[in-house]
């Protein structure tokens, strides 16, 4: 018997930014959260699923983030 898969937390979420450079969001209390997937690859469908639905607004991002590294390594924090 195989073991499942370990849990690989992502999240996705994206909205309007100042520079559609950068991810410096305009309005956190309107970010669209789409949702937290198990794995890469639902996360990526996910994330790719927005981003294509706002190709037309250059300043509208989506991004994927690893959560499971954050919490893997909770010390790890950006200044």
């Amino acid at each position: 018997m195989s073991s499942p898969d370990k849990q690989r937390l992502h999240l996705v979420f994206g909205g309007h930014v100042k520079d559609p450079q950068g991810i410096e969001f305009d309005d956190l209390d309107n970010l669209d959260i789409v949702g937290i997937y198990p794995n890469n690859a639902e996360a990526l469908d996910a994330w790719r699923a927005k981003s294509h639905a706002n190709v037309d607004d250059a300043n509208v991002k989506y991004v994927l983030v690893h959560l499971h590294r954050l919490l893997e390594d909770p010390e790890h924090e950006d200044a």
